[in-house]
């Protein structure tokens, strides 16, 4: 498997006196966040968090206020810089990089969206979105026309003159997203970038990433309190409580193997059809079911396929590339539906693993 685009070892930060000794002491990292305030007058925003960010994929922390989501995200750069563990960014160490090697990550390869834009009031949308070239040293007229091309891609054609004070909410904030791909970067890191617009607003903002994802293919690290939001955008998902990540998995193995209580509470209102794919109430088909009936792609979700078997009236072949890779029926479906059946939860940190109808797994290609 190729080296993750950031890799995570360990990672801790802790706020307070004396932080460091707090990951080296196994009684103290061991002590709930209440007991480790008292003791030691710390608090570890982020304990003991592991994790890779493949390349190419939408990578989500998501947790409540508190949780170290934000935190953690800030210490992939180095905007807060950690207390322990290992960061690295295609093999590099981010935590050997001295100031003009952390400048030309901050510049060049993790490009930051924050919720608040920090948008230049005195600039228009186009100088706003051509800033970040302007401080690499990219001369005017180059980088002015690189801002058009990403102003149109996150579209706000025509409106390259106007000011931040002429925008709505959701268009400054794609003055944001434009201002962060226009310096090309390998990875974008999203820090709750939404939370603050309004419902219809953020839909589209959701709309906007998933289609530029789709189009380029770009690593995203997205960092959101929103459930339905995470389950939207993210490929897989670190869910965090108290600084620690509690379970890691794609969407479909959260809803449908939570780990623990917490995760299990936090699913409940989730529609799993609308969430759990085909495979996982797959089965082998039939000679004769390989050759009839409705189609649908592994990736097809179960509210997809039950719309599928109720109007052929017959199991759905699940079909990849021409190949029957076996049926679902409407029993299955409606297990699946009602919580009948569960995945395996993969404790590695999912290392590409799609879950199965049987619980196991198969490696993506």
């Amino acid at each position: 498997m190729s080296t993750p685009v950031f890799s995570v070892e360990g990672l801790w930060k802790v706020f307070g006196p004396k932080a460091d000794r707090i990951p080296t002491d196994p009684e103290l990292s061991a002590l709930p966040p209440a007991d480790l305030r008292a003791r030691t007058g710390c608090t570890a925003a982020v304990r003991d968090v592991s994790f890779g960010v493949r390349k190419g994929e939408v990578f989500v922390v998501m947790g409540l206020s508190g949780s170290g989501k934000s935190t953690l995200v800030r210490c992939l750069t180095r905007l807060i810089e950690p207390t322990s563990g290992t960061i690295a960014i295609d093999g590099e160490d981010v935590r050997a990089m001295d100031k003009s090697r952390l400048r030309e990550l901050r510049r060049h390869r993790a490009a930051m969206v924050f919720q608040h834009f920090g948008l230049l009031p005195h600039r228009t949308v186009l100088d706003n979105v051509a800033y970040g070239l302007e401080i690499q040293g990219v001369g005017k007229s180059e980088r002015r026309e690189r801002a058009a091309e990403v102003v149109a891609k996150v579209g706000l054609e025509g409106m390259e003159q106007r000011r931040p004070s002429q925008l709505s909410g959701g268009q400054r904030q794609r003055v944001g997203l434009a201002r962060a791909l226009a310096v090309d970067p390998e990875v974008l890191l999203f820090d709750e970038p939404f939370s603050a617009l309004d419902p219809l607003i953020r839909r589209d903002m959701q709309e906007e990433v998933v289609r530029l994802h789709r189009e380029e293919g770009r690593t995203m690290v997205f960092i959101t309190h929103d459930l339905s939001e995470a389950l939207k955008l993210g490929d897989r998902i670190a869910l965090m409580r108290d600084g620690e990540v509690v379970q890691l998995g794609t969407p479909e193995q959260i809803v449908g193997s939570p780990a623990d209580d917490y995760v299990r509470e936090f699913v409940r209102d989730v529609p799993r059809e609308q969430v759990m794919t085909v495979r996982t109430a797959m089965r082998p088909a039939s000679a004769e079911e390989a050759g009839n009936g409705p189609a649908v792609a592994p990736t097809a979700t179960v509210s997809e396929a039950i719309e599928a078997v109720a109007r052929a009236g017959a199991p759905a072949r699940v079909m990849d590339s021409g190949r029957c890779l076996g049926v679902v029926d409407a029993n299955a479906l409606l297990d699946v539906v009602a919580g009948a059946t569960g995945l395996a939860v993969d404790t590695d940190r999912l290392g590409g693993a799609i879950p199965t109808a049987a619980g196991t797994s198969e490696e993506l290609v």
